[in-house]
């Protein structure tokens, strides 16, 4: 042990005990250091994995490409891209880049400010870098992989060198991913001379054997209306017994709920096919395939298919917006009928055009400390339509209607490690989620309540009207009554002449709400992110700029500084 005492003085002489203690000391390190490398010598080459994520996948594909990395005698790290400045990414080496896209072709929210950054005109030449991008996307948006086309093309602008070529991955990204791993690691192996992988990858925590190929038979044990049968709305509690399949979640994440079609719309689709009857196809097209939102393919079958057709002459304007208009709501049945009996492909033809049927995914609004044992959904039913037809959320209403009392649902958890409560329970905590936004934020006050934390709550909720849209209103009062919800701001826009939303409370407790910023509050902005998130983020700003008084610019930064302490987080669709 060294000696006890008081500390010495940089300048201070050695006392013959402390000079032992210390030559001893020197000799321990460095026989530790013959030892390690005996054992393996430390990687020359360290491969810095940079991740973009909205809800999780890219940051699970940047774990594995670390592990398999190390795997390969190379060293690996991953890091949030957001985490990175350029200058940072001009001192690596080699570089590989997972990012998803959300919304309009933008970067995820943990990746915007390195995007911003990196388009600078200042941001540094980056010769000495060796890269590869891989993106995860949905096909079906016309901003396929933006994110990723963008950083890709950005860092060879920038001088940098392509390791490979980029892939972008649709919704099935597993497989594609992973020939792009297995591709990019060989090729780093064959770069830097690395030992090529006699060693086992480090050991990881067990991703659960719950997945969208495998879901687990989750028992539906609670279906209860929250929302007034008064409301224009229909918002529903569900609750999934987790049973003896060993599912763990945290408050912040979301569950993945596998549906199945409307036999309804199946039997009229296969109907104008003329396949009525076809048990097989049937089956097929109730389980299997995307027929509520059309594909990108089968909108350009039909309007080669007929070119006099309404769906054709939007097409041919070529105004993105007008077809995104003309679509909503539109599902592939009435595509069908706006292209004409004669030009119908047949069902062995259409089925190619048809995505598979995905998962929907649902932010959890429970506490695992608080339920254990099953996971929470609040969920809006979707329904629309005139009387010439109906029309049906998929997931949304099978849970409503289909699934009988007791039944059982595919699901499994879809993490999301950036969204969750302050790992200090002293840290304040501002939750704005309107509407069905409010899930994940009754999950976050069960989970303080139950961990007793200290932090204070303030909740900014809101919907249409207060008689038949204040979902959880009895909780919401328990929780005040009980000190957990510190402060609750509603706002419900159709009481009044003049419409009142979220961000109408937010400006009129400027103050307070920049006082809590400047306490070391925790923002979470959960809903819509078309057009709720940005009028928050509006206003968010503005309470900034007004209260700091040093103009846009100045309220900008500070937002970025939250943003970059993990202190201004989303989860939006």
């Amino acid at each position: 042990m060294p000696p006890t005492g008081s500390l010495i003085p940089a300048d201070a002489p050695f006392s013959a005990e402390q000079e032992a203690w210390l030559a001893g000391f020197i000799a321990g390190v460095a026989a530790a250091g013959r030892r390690e490398g005996a054992a393996g010598d430390a990687p020359a080459v360290t491969i810095d994995v940079l991740f973009g994520t909205q809800t999780g996948n890219s940051e699970f594909v940047a774990g594995e490409l670390v592990a398999g990395a190390r795997a390969r005698g190379l060293g690996g790290r991953a890091t949030a891209l957001d985490d990175i400045t350029p200058e940072q990414l001009a001192a690596m080496s080699h570089v590989l880049v997972v990012t998803s896209t959300y919304g309009e072709g933008e970067l995820p929210d943990n990746a915007g400010l390195f995007w911003e950054a990196l388009q600078a005109e200042t941001a540094p030449r980056l010769e000495g870098l060796r890269y590869a991008v891989l993106g995860l996307g949905d096909r079906g948006y016309d901003d396929f992989c933006q994110a990723a086309k963008l950083i890709d093309t950005r860092l060879e602008q920038l001088g940098a060198g392509r390791l490979h070529e980029r892939v972008d991955c649709d919704v099935d990204f597993e497989d594609p991913a992973a020939e792009w791993t297995t591709a990019v690691l060989e090729r780093l192996v064959a770069e830097t001379g690395a030992t090529g992988g006699t060693g086992a990858a480090p050991s990881r925590a067990p991703r659960s054997p719950w997945n969208k190929r495998t879901p687990y038979r989750s028992r539906l044990a609670v279906n209860r209306l929250l929302s007034s049968p008064r409301s224009a709305k229909e918002i529903r509690h569900y609750e999934f017994d987790l049973g003896d399949s060993g599912i763990t979640y945290e408050a912040g994440d979301a569950l993945a709920v596998v549906p199945l079609n409307e036999d309804g719309l199946v039997g009229a689709l296969l109907e104008h096919l003329g396949a009525s009857g076809d048990e097989e196809a049937a089956a097929l097209l109730r389980a299997e395939r995307e027929i509520r939102v059309p594909s990108k393919e089968l909108i350009a079958e039909l309007v080669e298919r007929a070119p006099s057709s309404e769906l054709a002459a939007v097409v041919a304007h070529g105004d993105r917006s007008d077809l995104d208009s003309w679509l909503w709501g539109r599902d592939v049945l009435d595509l069908l009928q706006d292209a004409g009996p004669a030009a119908a492909p047949t069902l062995p033809e259409l089925l190619p055009l048809l995505r598979p049927l995905q998962a929907r995914q649902y932010s959890i609004s429970s506490s695992p400390l608080a339920h254990p044992d099953r996971i929470h959904l609040t969920v809006a039913s979707v329904r629309y339509g005139s009387g010439k037809r109906a029309y049906e959320g998929v997931a949304s209403t099978y849970l409503a209607d289909r699934v009988g009392e007791d039944a059982a649902v595919g699901v499994f958890v879809q993490p999301n490690a950036s969204f969750g409560v302050p790992a200090d329970d002293d840290a304040p905590m501002v939750m704005i989620g309107p509407g069905t936004g409010i899930a994940p934020f009754r999950g976050f006050l069960h989970e303080r309540a139950a961990r007793g934390a200290t932090g204070r709550n303030w909740l900014f909720f809101g919907d249409r009207h207060r008689e038949s849209d204040f979902v959880y209103e009895d909780e919401l009062t328990r929780l005040r009554k009980d000190g957990v919800l510190t402060e609750l701001d509603l706002a419900f826009s159709r009481d009044q002449a003049e419409k009142v939303y979220v961000q109408t409370r937010m400006r009129e407790r400027s103050r307070e709400l920049y006082g809590w910023l400047e306490e070391g509050a925790h923002v979470y902005v959960c809903g819509d992110a078309s057009r709720m998130a940005k009028d928050v983020e509006a206003a968010l700003l503005g309470v900034i700029a007004e209260q700091r008084g040093r103009g846009d610019d100045d309220a900008a930064e500070y937002l970025a500084d939250l943003r970059r302490a993990k202190r201004y987080v989303r989860d939006v669709y």
